[in-house]
């Protein structure tokens, strides 16, 4: 069965929200994986996996469970890369999907702006979580869950 893995350090309120009603609506297993507790996990078919201080660990403990056909969310890029070679869909938090053929490039471009930061020159972060950004996101996430839904009912 599907399950929906969530790297929750970096997950907004809005988007995990989301995905909590999106997995009791369909039944879906779904672990929210974090270096601490994070608050309003719960639910029936939802798991908070607190995993140990250090770098990477729910990283690597949202690796250790994804499976061919798991949808995850993550901003982290270098584990968008490990679960895609996995078989698993990969979305972020703003509707981004990616792709085997897409992350490549997009973590080249991460180490071009993480040596241009180390270099002092100044590079757009992030914009704040808003509305357009929740609403990306919802649509994406259900677009990918029937995407999903309908490859495993083959």
């Amino acid at each position: 069965m599907m399950k929906i893995l969530v790297d929750a350090d970096s997950c907004p309120r809005d988007a995990r929200e989301l995905v909590l009603r999106a997995a009791d609506r369909l039944g879906l297993p779904l672990v929210f994986a974090a270096n601490r507790p994070i608050p309003g996990i719960g639910g029936e078919n939802v798991a908070m996996e607190v995993c140990p201080a250090g770098e990477n660990s729910a990283d690597n403990r949202i690796a250790e469970l994804a499976a061919p056909g798991d949808l995850a969310i993550c901003r982290d890029l270098a584990l968008a890369k490990r679960l895609l070679d996995k078989g698993v869909a990969v979305i972020d938090d703003r509707g981004r999907v990616f792709s085997r053929d897409s992350i490549s490039e997009l973590l080249s471009l991460r180490d071009f702006t993480v040596g241009l930061a180390e270099n002092g020159m100044d590079y757009e972060r992030t914009a704040s979580y808003g509305r357009k950004e929740r609403q990306a996101f919802a649509n994406t996430l259900d677009r990918e869950l029937v995407k999903i839904s309908r490859r495993i009912n083959e």
